[in-house]
């Protein structure tokens, strides 16, 4: 198998769902979370995710808000401004009847400013590696996080958490450099 094959689905590793596939496009700058990154991090945050609402800001191929409603999570939104992969996300919502999600076609950091602050007990970040967006992201995704909540972020070179978000785990996988970050609010 080619590559390009492999990379034209992705699996879901864990949960309700676990085995099951997710398209990948073949589009500039979609960059699936590689399987062992996504173990690693769902190792750290639990495999039971029951109750937690969360947030996929760049969902691209969806694996990581699938991966967190396979898992428990009561409300995931995945926000995805490409429209084509916007309806390959619905499509598969609705093949996997994945009614804890909720698919947004419209720009991430647009959505998320006008969020109302303590949404999500987990943000994802994880937009294309040659677009300045990480920092953006991580402003906005620190007020939509409720005390203790968590921020992943994923980019091409490893980042300092931002004031109000400290670093709670990190690891690195080839070319990425993944970053677990947890809201810490002044006491």
């Amino acid at each position: 198998m080619t590559a390009a094959a492999r990379r034209s689905e992705v699996r879901l590793i864990g949960g309700q769902w676990k085995r099951s596939k997710l398209p990948v496009a073949d589009t500039p700058g979609l960059r699936p979370t590689p399987d062992r990154v996504r173990e690693t991090l769902f190792n750290w945050l639990g495999h039971d995710l029951a109750g937690w609402r969360c947030l996929d800001a760049f969902a691209g191929s969806g694996a990581l808000g699938f991966e967190a409603a396979s898992r428990g999570a009561s409300n995931v939104v995945l926000l995805e401004r490409d429209r084509r992969l916007a309806a390959a996300l619905t499509a598969s919502k609705l093949r996997l009847k994945a009614d804890a999600l909720r698919i947004e076609n419209v720009d991430a950091l647009a959505w998320m400013a006008r969020c109302p602050p303590d949404s999500f007990e987990l943000v994802f970040i994880d937009p294309p590696f040659d677009l300045p967006l990480v920092e953006p992201s991580l402003a906005l995704a620190q007020r939509l996080v409720v005390p203790d909540g968590f921020v992943y972020v994923e980019a091409g070179q490893a980042i300092a958490p931002p004031p109000g978000l400290r670093l709670h785990r990190q690891g690195r996988a080839g070319a990425v450099h993944f970053h677990l970050l947890q809201r810490a609010d002044s006491a």
